[in-house]
């Protein structure tokens, strides 16, 4: 069988925030400013492969197609607080998948990650899995016309393809 992807074998956090001329130009730039503006984003579903292992965020060839999950919030309410936040439960056994949730609010980022660390704990619980470590990421962004915050877990084989 032949498979689009390979399963990733690393994976980095980021998270942007910004204004923009428009609400989708606002989430272009928040993009940018997470470091993932120049390429073609093919969001995932939760799931940390086995064995994946953290990095330090790196670049890409633009117009790749990069595996991510995350979260987004956009809005056009100036003066609102908007927060887009990720974590990754990391199993106690790496050789287990862990789990990725995704949440945002028009909320501050501090009750945007609490709710999300939980999320994730919960979704490790209903697996009878055991949580070695929560890894979190977002942002906040205070909106002056149109604003977006952003937040992902980028995955990619680094010894392969995308």
């Amino acid at each position: 069988m032949s498979l689009i992807y390979e399963t990733p074998t690393h994976y980095f956090v980021c998270a942007g925030d910004a204004e923009g001329y428009s609400p989708l130009n606002a989430f272009d730039q928040a993009l940018i400013d997470a470091g993932v503006g120049d390429v073609n984003l093919v969001r995932l579903s939760s799931i940390l492969p086995a064995g994946c292992r953290r990095v330090d965020p790196f670049g890409f060839p633009g117009g790749a197609l990069v595996p991510v999950a995350y979260s987004r919030m956009v809005s056009s309410t100036p003066g609102e607080t908007i927060s887009a936040a990720v974590a990754i439960a990391v199993p106690e056994d790496t050789s287990e998948p862990g789990l990725i949730m995704e949440h945002h609010a028009a909320a501050p980022l501090g009750e945007v990650v609490e709710q999300v660390r939980r999320m994730a704990q919960e979704g490790m619980r209903y697996r009878e899995r055991a949580v070695g470590e929560i890894i979190t990421a977002g942002e906040e962004h205070v909106v002056e016309q149109h604003g977006a915050a952003f937040a992902g877990v980028v995955m990619w084989d680094r010894d392969g393809h995308g």
